[in-house]
Parts: structure tokens; C-alpha cells; sequence
């Protein structure tokens, strides 16, 4: 059974909820961890809806499910970029119900929430509106020289994956044109072209600076 919640209703709930999508290494953690310490409000980082994962089953979320049913990691590392793309697709929107269950079970706090979020920009214009809503977006060369910079666990145990792989050249080859399948230029086109205020990531530009815009655009 499809429970559906009428948006009019969920826009309500989430009139103190802040959300920021976009591409890869665009700054979107940063910020929403910024915002909620300067406003006393939740930080929602990438995957708060983990809290949910032992709900999902195959059937309902094959692709949150994936981790589960694949052979091996060396199965994960090797897969086609036409499969990387589906699998982040279909995982987005399987993770966007999660969110919004999470996002209902915080607004009961009475806090400001910022949210680094999976959910499309079709569905954000259903649940929420243009000031509650950023977009911030980094070059594709930066998703992809970039992502195995970072010392986090999981992109390590990745790097650490595809290392182990019977090639590990063409293995590596293989996992960047996945990353710049996920990161393509129609995606980011997308993006610009979604309605929302963006926010393209410069160096030049200081955390405090950034900040500042999306305080305003908050109308925080």
C-alpha cells in the first residue's frame, strides 16, 4: 500500500526546515553544519536517515538494498557506469522517503533543521519553497579528482576495494567514469535549471562569505 501525504501539508511541516542539494564537493556539509550551529538548529548530514535502514528490505529498496544482495565489493568497484548511474538514481529516491519520515519525526523539536539532502528538486518544490531551498554546485573535475581526498571511512574502504582488484589501473578507470557519469554536465545543467537560488562553489569566496549568502537567501 502508497500512503500519500498531500504536499500542502508537508510544506507546513517543514516551514522551519532548510534545505541544500547539488553536486559533489560543492561545500553542502559544510554549510548545513554551519547554519546549525550558528542558528541553534539540527544538522542533518549525508545519510541522517540511516536510522531507517533496517526497515528496508529488497523487494521495496533494491537499490539502499544493494549492499546486502551483491556478490562482493569487487562486484560494487567493477559495475558499468550505466549501472553506478542507476543504482545513485534509484537510491536517491528510495532515500528521499526515508528523509521524509526523519525530517517529520524532528520538527517537533521546535529548532531550525538544515538538511544536506538526496531529495530531487521536483519533489523539494512539492514539499517545500524557493527560500527554504539551495542549491550549491562544484565543476565535475572536482567530484572527480577529489574523491578518494577526502579520509572518511567509506571512501577509503572504496580506494582500499579497488586497490585489491584483479587490475587495478582499469578498475580505478572504470570507478571514474562512474563518478563522472553521476557528476555529468546534464546533471549539473539540471540543477541551474531547476528554479532554485544556486550557489557555485569559489575558492576565493571565505566560509563566513559563503554563509552570509545562504543567510540571506534563507532569510535567516
Amino acid at each position: 500500500m502508497n500512503i500519500t501525504i498531500k504536499s500542502n501539508l508537508l510544506k507546513y511541516c517543514f516551514r522551519n526546515v532548510y534545505f541544500i542539494n547539488g553536486t559533489a564537493y560543492a561545500g553542502k556539509s559544510t554549510m548545513i553544519k554551519l547554519l546549525a550551529e550558528k542558528h541553534d538548529g539540527i544538522c542533518c548530514g549525508e545519510n541522517y536517515h540511516d536510522i531507517f535502514m533496517d526497515a528496508i528490505n529488497a523487494e521495496s529498496q533494491p537499490n539502499l538494498s544493494y549492499f546486502n544482495t551483491m556478490k562482493d565489493w569487487q562486484e560494487f568497484v567493477n559495475r558499468t557506469p550505466e549501472e553506478y548511474e542507476c543504482w545513485i538514481s534509484g537510491c536517491s529516491e528510495e532515500a528521499s522517503d526515508l528523509e521524509i519520515i526523519r525530517l517529520i519525526q524532528l520538527i517537533d523539536c521546535g529548532k531550525k533543521i538544515f538538511v544536506d539532502t538526496n531529495i530531487s528538486t521536483k519533489k523539494l518544490w512539492e514539499i517545500s519553497d524557493y527560500h527554504h531551498v539551495a542549491i550549491m554546485l562544484a565543476p565535475q573535475s572536482i567530484s572527480i579528482e577529489r574523491f578518494f581526498d577526502r579520509e572518511d571511512e567509506e571512501k577509503q574502504f572504496i580506494l582500499e576495494q579497488i586497490q585489491k582488484a584483479e587490475n587495478p589501473e582499469k578498475t580505478m578507470q572504470n570507478y571514474r567514469e562512474c563518478l563522472a557519469r553521476v557528476n555529468s554536465a546534464d546533471k549539473y545543467h539540471a540543477f541551474e535549471e531547476s528554479g532554485f537560488f544556486t550557489l557555485v562553489r569559489d575558492d576565493e569566496r571565505t566560509l563566513e562569505q559563503t554563509l552570509e549568502i545562504l543567510e540571506k537567501h534563507f532569510k535567516l
